[in-house]
């Protein structure tokens, strides 16, 4: 199989460079750059990468606008790097469909792993990302002592009944929380690799989700206690 084919959008040079080495480095192949959310649109179409990895603020178009603008058009999965600070960037990542994320502080062999995951078709989901952004999807009250005001990119989240998934696809979801891959719910659930994969396929067309983290945090949102 060939490397995973990398665009790397960030609006500093100096990262997208360091990136750029680090991903070179291990033996993916770099096919270019941009330093903000049209450009990424641009670039993903014209240079049809295998994963865009992406900032989220960014000046002009953000990198949550450029995601779904990547993801709807078919231009290429978005591993998303980012930050403690950005928990409702992250909110609209999920919706738009993100397939992974890492904290910027990652190590270089999670992130390569990372992205050859999601070349793969598989998510991404580092657990300190995922557990903030879930449990304010959980509802955590606000300043006030008042439950806080859902946001326009929570709302932005399809709403399902987890109770159209059967038992199985419930195990599939739960391991997809989990941050597992196609190849360990196979093993940890007893069944074929391709069982797992329409399992996990079956998860999203109920559900209504972009991505496995779109599904899991439309579970959460839907049912806090899942």
């Amino acid at each position: 199989m060939s490397a995973p084919r990398v665009l790397v959008v960030d609006d500093h040079g100096a990262i997208r460079e360091a990136l750029r080495i680090m991903l070179e480095t291990h033996g993916l192949t770099v096919v270019g750059e941009a330093a903000d959310g049209a450009a990424a649109v641009r670039n993903a179409a014209a240079l049809q990468p295998d994963v865009v990895l992406m900032d989220l603020r960014m000046p002009g178009v953000d990198g949550v606008t450029a995601t779904r603008d990547i993801v709807e058009r078919g231009l290429g999965d978005v591993l998303v790097l980012t930050s403690f600070d950005e928990d409702e960037l992250v909110f609209g990542a999920i919706a738009a469909g993100a397939a992974g994320f890492l904290l910027k502080t990652a190590d270089a062999s999670t992130l390569i792993d990372a992205v050859h995951r999601v070349a793969a078709g598989e998510g991404v989901l580092d657990p300190r990302v995922t557990r903030r952004a879930l449990a304010a999807l959980a509802g955590l009250a606000g300043r006030d002592g008042r439950a806080p005001r859902r946001s326009e990119a929570l709302d932005d989240l399809v709403e399902a009944p987890v109770s159209l998934l059967t038992d199985r696809e419930r195990d599939v979801l739960a391991g997809i929380a989990q941050g597992w891959s196609n190849a360990e719910l196979a093993e940890r659930l007893g069944i074929a690799l391709p069982t797992a994969k329409t399992h996990v396929s079956n998860v999203l067309a109920k559900l209504g989700a972009r991505s496995r983290t779109h599904a899991v945090a439309i579970a959460r949102e839907l049912d806090p206690g899942e």
